[in-house]
């Protein structure tokens, strides 16, 4: 009898955790949803070290994915909890406990949607690789490489539709100097059939570009809902994927730079894919003007309109009070604002500047403002100025990334009110509704971080 057959519903393990049920079966063995009775009976999720065939290569690899998710710290990535070491029935036995990330893998999604006769649509596949690019520049950033990016290692958080990357089985680390370029040193052969490159799969040699590939292949596939196999002429080392797919022209030369057979020609970092996918149109972005400037930039989401636009004309970059203390806001000049933008689209909500050249999907027209023409007059309250002073505040008491907290409140805000999608905003009393919805989406977010709650 195998030990996992000792972990059923309703059993304890260490007088901790409670097991829930089972959530799947893998190479390591089986994975099951937990209570943790020590945190209020938080779901957690014990992935077991029982493989069928015992070996030295097995348990060097589920103790590399413990290794590594001690050393990541990334919101899309799930929280390692502990390493459990523990005896069953006589045995002992090795669990990984980690975050439970309650949602569906992007394989199930497109499961569920091929039952409605429907993929992802470009415009999905889009966000979805500006919020996942993210996630790989930071794990690059550490050496890593994931090496097994596909479908249903992605899952969609219920929350806050975020994807988050897992199965960290098969990271491999390389030298610092070969994040950016191949990487010559061969190593075991680990990958997916029909997404790892060639190079990963013959020869286990790899680098970004190699997960970028994977990457690719993973948007062809939730485009098409076609296995990869599919598109792939093994003969001529060739895709041939846009007889089933239809996509803009920006977004096909990106996807075929991804693909490209040998590495070095392949993108060679997450930001540069960043780069190259947004729409050619925001190249100029200098001419589409907001109407306001927000919180990433200088620690909230709307000017103090204690200065006029034309009052001071020093520059962003030679006013160090603007750019180090975001406890005091000065109101940035009118004409600094020529690439600054501020919009919504999805996942992206429009408290959120838009630096020139940081990449976003496609945006809807915008109004647009010559260089001598100046913004409308318009103020805030001082209850709500003090109002988006008071979530500043208690974001930095909790030590929380400017960026991440806002994303975050963005996320959850459009995902309450998608019909916003598309619409620019001013700080006129017309859009006082709406920055009220803003801040009440951004403090109930507040709340439940200081209560200790998983997002």
């Amino acid at each position: 009898m195998s030990n996992s057959s000792l972990l059923t519903p309703g059993s304890t393990l260490e007088k901790r955790y409670r097991i829930l049920r089972e959530l799947g079966r893998g190479g390591f063995g089986r994975t099951y949803l937990a209570e943790d009775i020590n945190r209020y009976n938080e779901h957690c999720v014990l992935k077991e070290f029982s493989p069928v065939v015992h070996s030295p290569k097995a348990a060097e690899l589920f103790d590399r994915e413990a290794s590594m998710l001690y050393h990541l710290q990334h919101p899309q990535i799930p929280r390692f909890r502990e390493l459990l070491r523990t005896d069953l029935g006589g045995n002992p036995s090795l669990f990984l406990v980690q975050d439970y990330i309650k949602g569906q893998t992007y394989e199930e999604l497109l499961i569920s949607r091929q039952q409605q006769g429907k993929n992802f649509s470009e415009a999905e596949v889009t966000q979805l690789l500006f919020q996942l690019l993210p996630v790989l520049e930071y794990i690059h950033s550490k050496n890593l490489i994931h090496r097994d990016i596909s479908p249903d290692n992605i899952i969609q958080h219920d929350a806050d539709k975020l994807p988050f990357l897992i199965d960290f089985g098969s990271v491999k680390q390389i030298a610092a100097n070969a994040v950016l370029q191949f990487n010559g040193q061969s190593d075991t052969a680990i990958g997916k059939q029909g997404y790892s490159p060639a190079e990963q799969m013959r020869l286990g040699k790899v680098s970004a570009a190699s997960d970028l590939y994977a990457l690719a292949v993973t948007a062809l596939v939730l485009l098409s809902g076609k296995k990869p196999q599919k598109f792939y002429d093994i003969n001529n080392k060739t895709w041939d994927w846009r007889s089933h797919v239809s996509v803009s022209s920006n977004l096909a030369t990106v996807l075929d730079r991804m693909l490209a057979e040998q590495p070095g020609d392949r993108y060679q970092s997450a930001k540069a894919v960043r780069e190259a996918l947004k729409d050619p149109k925001l190249s100029h972005i200098g001419s589409i003007i907001s109407q306001m400037v927000t919180m990433n930039f200088v620690g909230r989401p709307f000017k103090n309109t204690t200065q006029t636009a034309t009052s001071n004309h020093t520059p962003v970059h030679q006013n160090p009070q603007l750019v180090n203390n975001h406890s005091t806001f000065k109101l940035i000049p009118w004409k600094t604002l020529g690439s600054l933008s501020v919009i919504l689209v999805p996942g992206i909500l429009a408290f959120s500047v838009v630096k020139s050249g940081f990449p976003l999907p496609k945006l809807p027209d915008l109004p647009k403002f010559s260089s001598r023409q100046q913004p409308p007059d318009t103020s805030l309250e001082e209850s709500e100025i003090i109002r988006q002073e008071k979530i500043g505040k208690r974001r930095k008491n909790l030590n929380i990334n400017q960026d991440i907290f806002y994303q975050k409140v963005d996320e959850l805000y459009y995902n309450k009110y998608p019909e916003l999608q598309g619409r620019s905003l001013t700080e006129k009393p017309e859009d006082a509704e709406i920055r009220r919805k803003w801040y009440e989406v951004a403090e109930d977010l507040m709340d439940k971080l200081e209560k200790g709650e998983r997002l």
